[in-house]
């Protein structure tokens, strides 16, 4: 037998292994509620290729490829506990269980690992909760993928409905169209159908009612049979509360921006201050796309060094604000056309740190270009630290930090020395490090933070409504403080 040989039939076996995970991995979603990851990465509902890339994505942040035959004795060992509501990190238990020195068997050290989320321990599944989407536009429909792909067992968050201004002939068959095929991200995982006598789409199941409404105040959600709804308004149109509390209406609880909240609205970076919002509070922004990709990163490197000063400057893809060509435009410079040209622009994100993160005194200044690229930003950020360290150590405190911080659904970690824009469209991280353009000088540091503007937002919105909803469920073995 040839080498060739031996690293197909190893190919095959791993195939095979793969192909054995999907039914324990979707049974353990649909009747428990537990969500598998491999490093902060869902593994429900993958294909067997992609539960093996995913496999060998592993060694981007924990220096070696981690193998199916490993984890696949710990995903055996959490279908034979009673499980609750969760989310269990495979990648995880296989590295603590490499680290542990007790002698214990994978079953044993499994059920002491995830024994808050087992037996009575365990938190009892969540009546599913309404939410609405306002508008249907770039982040509105992403924002539906990922209600629907985790609807999972029919426990959690539902979508029930989409408000619209009316578009004329066809307008429903078109809009679902639109939420069937992206030409940036790729087709809808799953069946779309239209009820146009009903004015429904419906997704995988989940039967959603397009109204057609020109103004919040127009809409009453109980005559649809919605109620202690949160609703996602992706338009920007209001962003203040007197703007945003229209939305407040019969059948509706809470409100979530998707853009930067103005005056008291609190602008929340989940992973970083999405425990500070108020249960009473009905009103809250998700900030903006770069200001999640900053604000997680500047957090970990205020708490281990210290920031006593720092510049960001965002190149961002163009967006539906920008003119195709040039042409009439309310801001300077973006009437001129977003596909032909490198533009100029202002960015919020450096302000809106202080809301975020409220105890950085540090000054923090930015500027943005948008460029011609449909979609995935980079931010440079640029941080005078509180002392001297070296890009070894930052490196390492920052792969740490992607693998068993609190801030691992945040941040991602990427060592590929070949690594472009077009490589992180549908990450659903905030941010991801390049570790190969990170700069350290002294107590200068630069990091280069690539980030899915459109898609890794909206994870974040979507866990913004999974915390307020009360259906963010916790996640094993627990991260690292």
């Amino acid at each position: 037998m040839t080498l060739n040989d031996d690293s197909f039939t190893d190919w095959k076996n791993r195939e095979e292994i793969a192909e054995s995970m999907i039914p324990m991995i979707g049974k353990l979603h649909r009747e428990r509620d537990v969500t598998i990851l491999l490093h902060s990465r869902s593994l429900v509902n993958k294909s067997v290729v992609s539960i093996l890339k995913t496999h060998r994505f592993a060694r981007q942040i924990a220096g070696e490829e981690l193998s199916v035959t490993e984890t696949l004795p710990f995903l055996q060992a959490l279908t034979t506990l009673d499980l609750g509501p969760s989310q269990i990190d495979i990648g995880m238990l296989a590295a603590t269980y490499r680290a542990d020195d007790r002698g214990l068997s994978v079953v044993d050290f499994t059920a002491e690992a995830v024994a808050g989320a087992a037996g009575a321990n365990k938190i009892d599944r969540r009546e599913p909760r309404d939410v609405v989407l306002y508008g249907f536009g770039r982040i509105g429909r992403l924002v539906a993928r990922l209600l629907i792909e985790k609807s999972g067992s029919g426990n959690g968050l539902r979508l029930r409905a989409v408000v619209v201004r009316g578009g004329g002939d066809q307008d429903l068959v078109k809009r679902a169209s639109l939420l069937r095929r992206d030409s940036v991200h790729g087709q809808f995982q799953g069946t779309i159908t239209v009820d146009e006598a009903n004015s429904k789409i419906i997704a995988n199941g989940n039967e959603i009612t397009v109204i057609y409404a020109d103004d919040p105040t127009e809409v009453d959600y109980t005559a649809y049979g919605i109620s202690n709804a949160i609703l996602i308004d992706n338009t920007g149109k209001w962003r203040d509360r007197e703007g945003l509390a229209k939305h407040l209406r019969p059948g509706v609880d809470k409100v979530v921006l998707t853009a930067p909240g103005k005056g008291d609205v609190p602008n929340i970076v989940h992973g970083v201050n999405h425990d500070t919002i108020k249960p009473d509070e009905r009103i809250l922004s998700c900030a903006s796309c770069t200001t999640n990709a900053i604000v997680p990163p500047l957090k970990a490197m205020a708490d281990e060094y210290g920031v006593l000063r720092g510049h960001v400057e965002t190149v961002h893809s163009f967006t539906n604000d920008q003119n195709l060509l040039d042409n009439y435009h309310k801001a300077d410079r973006r009437g001129r056309s977003a596909p032909l040209n490198m533009v100029i622009t202002e960015t919020g994100a450096a302000s809106a740190v202080a809301k975020a993160l409220p105890d950085l005194k540090a000054p923090i200044t930015g500027s943005s270009i948008r460029v011609p690229v449909p979609d995935v930003s980079i931010a440079i950020l640029s941080l005078r630290l509180g002392r001297e360290t070296s890009r070894d150590e930052v490196l390492e405190y920052l792969r740490e930090v992607s693998l068993t911080s609190p801030l691992k659904r945040q941040i991602d970690f990427t060592t590929a020395p070949d690594a472009v824009s077009m490589d992180f469209i549908g990450s659903r991280h905030a941010s991801i490090i390049d570790a190969g353009a990170t700069k350290v000088d002294g107590d200068n540091a630069i990091l280069y933070l690539w980030y899915d503007n459109e898609f890794g937002y909206s994870c974040q919105v979507v866990r913004v409504v999974q915390h307020v909803s009360g259906v963010e469920y916790p996640t094993y073995p627990a991260p690292a403080v």
